[in-house]
């Protein structure tokens, strides 16, 4: 099996948070797909294998009309396609337009909620509210789709442990069927990150941050949700398949500016320019950029990608050189890492707050 990820980097504004690349050329749309379709139709078989998995991320896929997705979808192929996720934001959907991506051939819908509380939202930049991400939900229900990630942020600059429960008990009736929740990171260059340097904002400390995720983990588990990555939470048989062939080295095609594809021990990348991805596709002369992964590249990245899931890695992969007394010592009486019964290294939840040091110290 194999996925295929198509990038729409479109967006109305840019969040104060977001480093993903984007772009507010709205008007580029058309000629922008037009270029997807001639990438995709010369990439869909790069894989080797059929497209189990299509995702349209982005960006704000949602800032295409329904009949673009649909010429998307056609020109891609989805006879073997098992789940075709879009995202799409609260603010731009209608129940119509919903209707319409579910006749394209979409069968998940991944909607941007980031919060429930409309301060909340405008501190980091979203431009939809409340109200807005509550009907969205409901419209996409209404439109047919029975398969609904929402995606929520904790850890915000003022957000408190009550905001936060809240907030998770307001996901929790609306019926979705998963949930992704992301801690606030300042990275380099973000708007978020320039208000925080001067003294705008304050963050959250790490303790209340660790606080909040270990209540999400609870919560979502009285509920029913399986924990089984890092970030995210499903109702059991709503995994997201495409977004779990990116932790278990499943080969993955990306098409559009910035988007990135793994097969087998390589890994390319398109250039992140809009004007040059759709001239040199147009021309036919697009080059993307590759790297060959080495044996202890890839070993370090099944290191890396295998600890986050609640699947974990073989306790027989782990190299030898990084000594067995370290793996040890980070399962003594379960405190950072516990073995399985079929021999599994899995993080625990003491561990999940310091999973990257860990990492780090597995990787050769």
């Amino acid at each position: 099996m194999a996925g295929l990820y198509v990038h729409i980097p479109f967006c109305k504004k840019r969040c104060l948070y977001c480093d993903f690349f984007s772009t507010i050329q709205l008007e580029r749309r058309t000629e922008y797909v037009d270029a997807l379709l001639k990438e995709i139709s010369a990439r869909k078989e790069e894989a080797g294998e059929p497209i189990r998995t299509i995702y349209l991320g982005g960006g704000t896929p949602s800032m295409l009309d329904s009949i673009d997705i649909f010429r998307i979808l056609r020109t891609i192929g989805t006879d073997d396609a098992e789940e075709i996720t879009m995202e799409v934001n609260p603010g731009d959907v209608t129940e119509k337009y919903l209707s319409e991506i579910r006749q394209t051939g979409v069968n998940r819908l991944s909607i941007g909620v980031q919060s429930f509380k409309d301060n909340l939202l405008q501190l980091i930049g979203r431009r939809h509210n409340s109200m807005q991400a509550i009907e969205a939900v409901r419209m996409a229900q209404r439109a047919g789709f029975d398969n609904i990630s929402i995606d929520l942020m904790y850890a915000l600059p003022t957000q408190s442990m009550g905001l936060w429960k809240a907030d998770i008990e307001l996901a929790l009736r609306l019926g979705v069927q998963h949930i992704s929740c992301y801690g606030l990171m300042y990275e380099e260059g973000t708007a978020l990150t320039a208000m925080r340097d001067k003294g705008e904002i304050t963050p959250i400390g790490e303790v209340q941050e660790n606080e909040m995720y270990d209540y999400l983990c609870k919560r979502l588990k009285e509920a029913g949700f399986e924990h089984y990555e890092v970030s995210n939470f499903a109702l059991p048989g709503y995994e997201s398949k495409h977004n779990s062939s990116y932790w278990d080295g499943t080969p993955y095609i990306g098409i559009g500016a910035g988007a990135h594809s793994y097969i087998g021990n390589v890994r390319s990348w398109n250039p992140d320019n809009l004007s040059k991805y759709i001239k040199k596709t147009r021309k036919g002369t697009l080059v993307r950029e590759q790297e060959v992964l080495t044996e202890k590249e890839l070993y370090n990245e099944r290191i890396m990608l295998g600890l986050r899931t609640s699947k974990g890695i073989p306790l027989s992969d782990v190299h030898v050189r990084n000594g067995r007394e370290m793996v040890a010592e980070m399962t003594a009486k379960e405190t950072l890492l516990r073995v399985t019964e079929d021999g599994r290294l899995v993080a625990t939840q003491k561990g999940i707050h310091i999973l990257n040091r860990i990492i780090e110290d597995l990787m050769i």
